[in-house]
């Protein structure tokens, strides 16, 4: 059978989408620099990845402003299923409450693509800090004037709104230090620079194991299973952190159905390698699929959840 230029450029035009895009390089947006949690969970999920759908996926470092930069990036970034934004809840459910102008609308230029796992985030104690529990740091505190000091990932954050509440509740003077990500936060905590900090379990969870740093409290209804010597804030009595945040992956709006399929299900694949949930269990994280809808729902409601909790606290968007 003869074909013309013009009727083999209309078939190939007739292709499905993923057929056309599968040789495309992939690239997972990352919000925080090399060296945290985020961005580990990013590489191991980029290997895994690669090696189930056949295609080149790289990891690309956006990081500062808590993810905002590599959002825009996303926003920017051609609708055509090669880039995808693994992120928490800060960047998508928390900077659009604290920005007036954050530079992207998650409802409308993103697409949920799907979750992956939930997370909690924790209190911890530098090495040099003398206390060994959240009630003794507290304590430790109260008595040494000017040593309330905690540092956070990125400023007008979860962990931010957490000091802010345990400074109020206390009666203490805990003053909220943002950084550039966790990485140079927990640099700052192992050089006992600073006594204490917030972040993710994933982010402090190897540290900790290496009682390089202590963690001392966590988020969520219950213990973690790789800290189950760890409290609940809850347990301490310091309610209104049970709601846990999440792990997702977005892309651009108007990304192709089938593009975003595709990687859903090669997602849903993945982590349900033995070895890949293993060690993601391992970062911290509560392992488990999430559709769009659901990723979408979950979205939702963090979303409602912290903004109550950021109006009542009476910060005003900057």
């Amino acid at each position: 059978m003869h074909f013309t230029r013009r009727s083999t450029l209309a078939a190939l035009a007739t292709l499905p989408f993923a057929a056309q895009a599968q040789d495309k390089p992939i690239k997972l947006l990352v919000g925080f620099p090399p060296g945290g949690g985020t961005d580990a969970i990013a590489r191991l999920l980029a290997e895994a990845l690669q090696a189930s759908l056949g295609t080149p996926v790289i990891v690309d470092n956006r990081p500062g402003a808590g993810g905002q930069i590599a959002a825009q990036a996303l926003k920017m970034s051609p609708a055509d299923g090669t880039t995808f934004f693994v992120s928490h809840d800060h960047t998508i459910s928390i900077l659009p409450l604290v920005l007036k102008n954050p530079g992207f609308d998650p409802v409308k230029d993103f697409v949920p693509v799907a979750g992956f796992a939930t997370f909690a985030n924790a209190f911890a104690v530098s090495g040099g800090t003398p206390a060994n529990s959240l009630p003794e740091y507290l304590a430790w505190v109260k008595k040494h004037g000017g040593q309330g000091n905690v540092g956070v990932p990125a400023p007008a954050s979860v962990p931010e709104f957490l000091v802010k509440l345990l400074g109020e509740r206390h009666g203490l003077d805990l003053v909220s230090v943002p950084y550039r990500g966790s990485a140079p936060m927990i640099s700052d905590m192992l050089g006992d620079q600073i006594g204490a900090g917030v972040g993710s379990v994933p982010d402090l969870i190897v540290n900790h194991q290496q009682k390089k740093l202590r963690i001392v409290a966590v988020m969520g209804q219950q213990r973690q299973a790789v800290l189950p010597g760890v409290p609940t804030f809850a347990e301490l009595g310091i309610a209104g952190f049970e709601d846990l945040p999440y792990y997702g992956v977005f892309a651009a709006a108007g990304t192709p159905r089938a593009a975003l399929e595709r990687f859903s299900n090669a997602l849903a694949g993945v982590i349900g390698q033995p070895v890949v949930k293993a060690r993601l269990t391992e970062l911290g994280l509560s392992v488990g699929m999430m559709t769009a809808a659901q990723l979408a729902t979950r979205e939702r409601a963090y979303s409602a959840a912290w903004a109550r909790i950021i109006k009542s606290g009476g910060f005003q968007p900057q």
